[in-house]
């Protein structure tokens, strides 16, 4: 390796770092200069000074905070439920070919209905207040889990269920080291879209159920005061929390499967 090839590779990694926040600051350049030349009419695109004056007043008073508390409780609450019993659910049909022929068609006709379409009976059923928006947050996080996870049940090797024959494994056994461990990248593949799916519910319910405390109460407040640094305040924030789920999602699923290997 010559010297130019290790002068070079620290230049490398420092430009794969920042890559990914060079569309970021383009668009935060192209934010500040369609404001500064007079491109966009400023009652509706605010500044970013603007906006950051608003989140100054919104985080020193505590209502923001309590705004984001309140969405993220929730989207806790509603992932958990949902999230566990798509597990359970979709563990249950990989391992049942009973279950897979009684439960399995009407899974996947329910499948086919849009998220949104479960609103207004959800509503009926639970109200328009957190109970409401925790069942369409559950629903929206137990499509995707239930899923993956019979199907990463179902497609296990054949080569597996032989291989614990010979070893002569009881069946939980099997279950314990040798499916589930082989099915875990599946499991998060539906974990890490249900939560991608539960946090747009989340959103979704404080938009469209009752308006309480939540990010979506406060977008619907700067929609209707016409607020419009609220409303860019909001979106950045909804934003920032989603790149924190995403990036702590395929963190978590990277550590853990790396165990698994070892």
């Amino acid at each position: 390796m010559t010297v130019d090839t290790l002068r070079a590779r620290p230049l490398r990694n420092a430009a794969r770092y920042w890559r990914p926040f060079t569309a970021f600051g383009t668009v935060l350049l192209l934010w500040l200069a369609s404001v500064r030349f007079g491109w966009v009419d400023p009652h509706f695109v605010p500044s970013p000074a603007a906006v950051a004056a608003r989140a100054r007043t919104e985080f020193t008073t505590g209502t923001l905070a309590f705004d984001i508390s309140e969405s993220l409780r929730r989207n806790i609450t509603g992932f958990a439920i949902g999230a566990s019993a798509g597990l359970l659910l979709g563990l249950w049909l990989g391992f049942s070919s009973t279950a897979e022929r009684i439960v399995g068609p009407s899974l996947l006709a329910f499948r086919q209905i849009a998220l949104f379409a479960w609103v207004p009976l959800l509503s009926a059923w639970f109200g328009g207040a957190d109970a409401g928006k925790i069942a369409f947050i559950a629903v929206a996080g137990f499509q995707p889990v239930v899923i993956n996870t019979w199907q990463g049940v179902k497609g296990l090797p054949s080569a597996y269920r032989e291989l614990a024959d010979v070893l002569i494994f009881s069946r939980i056994d099997y279950v314990r080291f040798v499916a589930l461990p082989g099915t875990l990248p599946a499991i998060f593949t539906g974990l890490h879209a249900g939560l991608i799916y539960a946090w747009l519910a989340t959103l979704g319910s404080e938009l469209f159920l009752n308006v309480t405390p939540g990010i979506g109460g406060r977008l619907n407040e700067g929609s209707q005061l016409f607020e419009m640094d609220l409303l860019f305040l909001g979106i950045i924030v909804l934003a920032v929390i989603g790149l924190l789920y995403n990036s702590s999602a395929v963190w978590m699923e990277t550590r853990l499967l790396r165990r698994r290997t070892r």
